[in-house]
């Protein structure tokens, strides 16, 4: 798999804005070589075969925060070789970034938002190397800024959104959207807005999936105390298809975070509202959000996502939950998820998703650590009347032998059971790796 050239040039644009003013700018990066071995690298339910793969990689992070630039970038690449040549050898790829161009301060921003990572082809298959692909959803325009009076204010986006896939084509498509918003301060912690969005969607292939536009209106509420962050939304959402019917539905949102303590924060986010891939790829990054699901304590080895890549509009319900505690020796995350979607134009697709992430670390010493972690989706296609359950746990040990250098010893244990014929695996995993840190 090959690096996209929109990856490229979101990234050197970010990278470009940031260097204007390099004063404000941290730049993070390091390196790592591993070796890897499964005793099933196929996932296969039978006649498994056992190999070691050579996994060499390269991350950085990127974060600049000025009075008229603001970037954040974090990525990782990484090269696979499958010693035993079970598969052909991989180079990967992952990216989040996000800049903004203050043109005119408190008039006139621009931003960029990217977000690149590996994806399933089909999530009915295993995860492995024939069942990958990369993803990339690029976002950008101007947003405009205007006050009418000293606690109301505006702000109109216009908003060009790209979306492209390796190999799944009917995922391509451009996007265009203009959105107005009136905000009323009603003190220094707490606002209300009204929302309108209208977004054209195109797809390259237009055989695919009818191209639509996308109406929202709805209200909002937020409030960010020193202990509490609520941020509520209600409204509509109305598609209208080229060629397809045109549906509606109510748009809701719900999200609270509370800093129980200076170590404890629990969280929780629900939400119906009309979704696709795209959307849920750029959402990823969670920039406003108080509740993000943690990515599971491994070393920095680039890991498959679950999107459904498609051109498919569904309905979706969404609650999650999060716990984290942040001690001196420990770290413990919680993460629950329930997961149902609804497809407009293809109910043979719908599904209901059960799950969640947990991870811990402890500090067995000062510079060694031990985490836990453990991940499982149960989901259920409703009309296929298939349940897939897929479920990851291992340890990993970490030991940092100076501030640059590190190594680390991981055991993975991976289970799916599947009441489709043949899907069902299990497989054992180690990795021992060494890196270097800026």
């Amino acid at each position: 798999m090959s690096i996209s050239s929109t990856r490229i040039h979101t990234v050197g644009l970010a990278l470009a804005i940031a260097s204007t003013s390099v004063s404000a700018a941290q730049l993070d990066y390091g390196w790592r070589v591993g070796v890897g071995h499964s005793d099933n690298i196929g996932l296969e339910q039978s006649n498994p075969i056992s190999q070691n793969v050579l996994i060499p990689g390269f991350d950085f992070s990127y974060q600049q925060q000025g009075s008229t630039f603001q970037t954040n970038v974090v990525g990782n690449m990484e090269y696979r070789d499958y010693l035993g040549n079970a598969f052909d050898n991989q180079k990967l790829v992952e990216l989040a970034g996000q800049a903004n161009w203050s043109v005119v301060p408190q008039r006139l921003d621009f931003t960029v938002r990217d977000v690149a990572s590996v994806q399933p082809l089909s999530t009915f298959s295993s995860n492995v190397p024939n069942n990958q692909q990369e993803a990339n959803v690029l976002a950008l325009g101007p947003i405009i800024h205007f006050r009418l009076n000293p606690t109301l204010r505006g702000q109109t986006e216009l908003t060009y959104t790209n979306s492209h896939a390796s190999k799944t084509n009917e995922f391509n498509s451009s996007r265009g959207s203009v959105a107005v918003r009136l905000i009323k301060d009603l003190n220094s912690t707490t606002s209300l807005s009204t929302n309108a969005e209208v977004e054209r969607v195109t797809f390259d292939e237009s055989n695919n999936a009818p191209n639509y536009n996308r109406t929202q209106l709805y209200a909002g509420y937020v409030s960010r105390l020193s202990k509490v962050e609520f941020d509520a939304s209600l409204g509509w959402s109305r598609l209208t298809f080229n060629h397809a019917d045109n549906v509606d539905s109510p748009l809701a949102r719900f999200r609270i975070a509370w800093h129980a303590s200076p170590r404890t924060t629990l969280g929780l986010r629900a939400s119906r509202e009309y979704a696709d891939a795209a959307q849920d790829l750029l959402g990823e990054m969670g920039q406003n959000s108080p509740v993000s699901v943690p990515n599971t304590p491994l070393p920095s080895n680039i890991g498959t996502g679950n999107a459904v890549i498609s051109s498919q509009i569904y309905i979706e319900r969404r609650l999650e939950g999060e716990y984290t505690y942040t001690g001196s020796l420990l770290t413990l995350t919680l993460a629950p998820l329930y997961r149902k979607l609804d497809y407009v134009n293809d109910s043979a697709s719908n599904q209901v998703s059960r799950g969640g992430t947990a991870g811990l670390d402890y500090r067995l010493r000062p510079r060694l650590t031990l985490s836990a972690f453990a991940n499982t989706d149960s989901r259920r296609y409703e009309s296929l009347a298939r349940t897939d359950r897929v479920s990851n746990f291992g340890v990993v040990l970490t030991n940092q032998r100076t501030a640059h250098w590190s190594w680390s010893a991981l055991f993975t244990r991976r289970l799916r059971s599947s009441t489709a014929a043949g899907a069902s695996y299990h497989a054992n995993e180690i990795y021992l790796g060494v890196a270097y840190r800026r």
